[in-house]
């Protein structure tokens, strides 16, 4: 069975499959209602499947039933001629990832949108399937703030990361070069924060620019809609609204937010290059009450009750720049008030304040790595990103971690060396060295270890300025990095990468099918190269830190 990620245990029997056409049933016992309807929509929209309800024990019949002796991720997929195929899941979610499973096993075919041969009858092989997920996080952060990605390119991602398994989608919703949620009582972060006149082309060296504006939004309603869409394929959608650096689309609509006894805040507009702007947020009452204001929206549209890690808000915490904090006056007024030692421990009280602010309302902060800097309430989450040394730290100090370093896990980072690579960015990261990551940091006791929640890849957008470079750069490398989060692989030297690629020979067909526009494994194809944009490709083999 060439199934990606791969399962812990299959048995591959000789001998019949069963045969799915116009007269297969589908029972589903409650609790697989959302299992149910993906698999009319799907693959009954796929390979032409009416899929009409019927008894438990019809003859070739599928079946959808929960079984508490399961963990709660966990199915068995059981294929028998005359049997049927049974999904027994230990949760509905265990139930979809074995619809997963099954979609896979009948062919590329399945993962089209409408039949291709109206009267075929597929067949599922027959054999068992029985898996778990390795990680409860299996996550996919996409950057809609530095390129907007409109509402119908999250949900076909959304249905990506299904097929995939994974199960968080993090959405990076804010940023220097653009707000890209409607918060309804600060119109401007909409009318003003939502574009900017022009676009850097390529890294923040390059001399090229896109002359014309760029922005969007997701109304509230959008928002729902992406909620709910991520809920009913067991995706939690995690929101992130970064403070108090990369922040300048923000003060650019409201200047009172930004250090206006430093710099003429009234005269920003929505940042227009690349890196880190020195414009971050004042530490002030005003500044507070006013995220305050946009949590509280913010939390009404991701309800914590979604999924399971729909309580999490992500506040970004990263790269704040000091150098107003350190010649603002209201800034050193107030490190002398809260008897603080310096900017970089402001910087912590700023956090801190979101972190209690959050937990009185039964939410959890999670932030990157800086946050751990100066303290954290017991109930945050640290998202390590600069190497594995903020995993490390977290999990000792008792926080929960989710593992996304940049130096194996972000897929803006270039996928080869050479020219051919298009605005190459950081690292080469293969296929292969993405498939031999290892989340768990070296070294954490088995205690500190269960302080890992799991991994997450990140999708930073700077140089990916379209659907179609944000595929080349995710795929194939996302279907790798699935197989890290889900399967129990061995160690990175011992893994078996030439049956993964084997098993990716099938699994391109899919991505195929599905319109993905990945990276081809010989190289770019020649529309796929950007010759002439010019990135910031790094030399060497990333630390190991």
């Amino acid at each position: 069975m060439e199934l990606i990620p791969a399962p812990r245990a299959v048995e591959e029997p000789t001998g019949p499959g069963v045969p799915l056409g116009p007269d297969t049933t589908l029972w589903a016992a409650p609790g697989t209602e959302r299992t149910e309807r993906w698999l009319r929509a799907t693959l009954g929209a796929a390979l032409n499947l009416p899929l009409r309800p019927g008894p438990p024990d019809a003859r070739d019949g599928v079946r959808l039933l929960l079984d508490d002796t399961l963990a709660p991720e966990a199915y068995r997929l059981t294929v028998g001629a005359g049997d049927g195929v049974e999904i027994r899941g230990g949760g509905p979610a265990g139930v979809f990832w074995g619809a997963q499973t099954l979609r896979q096993l009948l062919g590329a075919d399945a993962f089209r949108r409408a039949p291709l041969r109206p009267a075929a009858t597929p067949s599922v092989p027959p054999g068992v399937v029985e898996d778990a997920p390795r990680f409860r996080w299996r996550g996919l952060l996409l950057d809609v703030a530095r390129h907007f990605m409109p509402k119908e390119g999250v949900l076909r991602y959304l249905d990506l990361m299904a097929a995939h398994k994974l199960n968080v989608l993090h959405l990076h919703l804010t940023d220097d070069q653009g707000w890209r949620i409607e918060i309804r009582r600060y119109p401007k972060l909409t009318e003003i924060a939502s574009w900017r006149s022009r676009t850097k082309f390529g890294h923040r060296a390059s001399p090229l620019w896109d002359e014309k504006p760029h922005g969007g939004y997701y109304t509230q309603d959008d928002i729902r809609e992406i909620v709910a869409y991520a809920a009913e394929r067991h995706i939690s959608v995690v929101p992130e609204i970064d403070v108090p650096g990369h922040s300048q689309a923000a003060i650019a609509a409201y200047p009172e937010l930004g250090n206006t006894d430093v710099v003429d805040t009234a005269a920003l507009s929505v940042w227009d290059t690349w890196g880190i702007s020195s414009n971050v947020l004042a530490p002030t009452d005003t500044t507070l009450r006013f995220y305050e204001g946009v949590f509280e929206e913010v939390l009404e549209l991701f309800p914590a009750d979604a999924a399971e890690f729909s309580p999490f808000v992500h506040v970004g915490g990263d790269e704040c720049r000091k150098e107003q904090w350190t010649e603002s006056v209201t800034a050193k007024t107030r490190i002398a008030d809260l008897g603080l030692t310096d900017e970089e421990a402001l910087q912590s009280w700023f956090i801190g304040h979101f972190d209690a602010w959050l937990a009185a309302r039964g939410r959890r902060l999670i932030g990157w790595d800086e946050i751990l800097e100066g303290g954290l309430a017991p109930g945050a989450a640290v998202a390590s990103w600069r190497g594995y040394a903020g995993g490390v730290a977290a999990a000792r100090a008792g926080h929960d971690v989710v593992m996304c370093p940049e130096q194996y896990v972000y897929l803006d980072h270039r996928q080869a060396p050479g020219d051919d690579e298009p605005v190459p960015i950081g690292f080469v990261r293969t296929l292969e060295d993405v498939y031999r990551f290892e989340p768990v940091p070296a070294g954490l006791t088995e205690e500190e270890a269960r302080h890992v929640l799991g991994t997450q890849a990140n999708v930073w957008t700077e140089v990916l300025e379209d659907s179609a470079r944000v595929d080349y750069q995710a795929f194939p490398r996302l279907a790798a990095f699935a197989e890290v989060a889900w399967s129990p692989l061995p160690a990175p030297a011992d893994r078996d990468y030439a049956d993964f690629e084997r098993r990716m020979t099938a699994h391109y067909r899919r991505l195929d099918a599905l319109g993905v526009a990945y990276r081809p494994p010989a190289g770019p194809r020649p529309w796929q190269r950007r010759p002439g944009v010019p990135g910031r490709p790094i030399e060497g083999p990333p630390p190991n830190r």
